[in-house]
């Protein structure tokens, strides 16, 4: 198996601790988060990795090197300006017909083989994880008739459940061509390409451990995990 994983972010929700060190290299524990998803993949039999980067690109790479002492090769690609979640995956040449896609800021336990054995079965162009979140509105939400402008119904503070994607995927690489060249393009961006094309991912939900490392509280759960990590990861 060959992964990508995407760590060109400037991080910017998770400040100030990404004011003078990259988002992948903050650290979880004694470990960095990327240093854990790495280890993570190579258990997984995962032999090469392709680094997407561009925010503090030179530390990351310092920091890696070419992935000897993590036993598996590691290569970069270097984007130049910010292309969002996807496209630089375009850059890429080296691709097989199928491939592991992760963002470099998450911790999951999921098992990264069957993943892509899943994927491979489903024969589909894009399988991608997904985990139950629950978001609690801290208001009380009042459902408004736009027309009298009268309240129609009240709910004191509800939750809601969603089916959120994890930023863990397996590609197939013709996936790309829907992708245009040299030109900023999200994983939103394709999902809507796919469902207009009548082209739709296959979900592959996942109850685990999951945890986006994308704001400070997400972050300082991660920390008050870290006994419960460091036995699962």
């Amino acid at each position: 198996m060959k992964a990508v994983i995407l760590a060109g972010g400037k991080g910017t929700r998770l400040k100030p601790y990404t004011s003078v060190i990259p988002k992948p290299l903050v650290p979880v524990g004694e470990r960095a988060i990327l240093e854990i998803l790495v280890t993570r993949l190579k258990k997984a039999g995962v032999d090469e990795i392709y680094i997407c980067l561009n925010h503090f690109a030179e530390i990351i790479m310092a920091f890696f090197g070419d992935g000897s002492r993590f036993g598996l090769k590691i290569n970069y690609s270097i984007e130049q300006e910010p292309l969002g979640t996807v496209a630089p995956i375009k850059l890429i040449r080296e691709l097989p017909d199928h491939f592991l896609v992760m963002n470099g800021d998450l911790l999951t336990d999921l098992n990264f083989s069957e993943l892509f054995q899943y994927h491979l079965e489903g024969r589909s162009l894009l399988t991608v994880s997904t985990y139950i979140r629950n978001m609690k509105i801290d208001f009380g939400v009042i459902d408004v008739d736009e027309k009298s402008m009268l309240a129609r119904g009240f709910r004191e503070k509800p939750e809601y459940t969603f089916s959120v994607s994890m930023g863990v995927y397996v590609m197939n690489r013709k996936v790309l061509d829907f992708v245009p060249d040299s030109t900023s393009f999200g994983f939103d961006d394709l999902m809507l390409t796919l469902l207009k094309k009548n082209e739709p991912a296959r979900i592959y939900p996942y109850h685990g451990y999951w945890l986006d490392i994308g704001r400070p509280d997400d972050y300082e759960k991660a920390n008050d995990d870290i006994e419960f990590l460091n036995k699962i990861l």
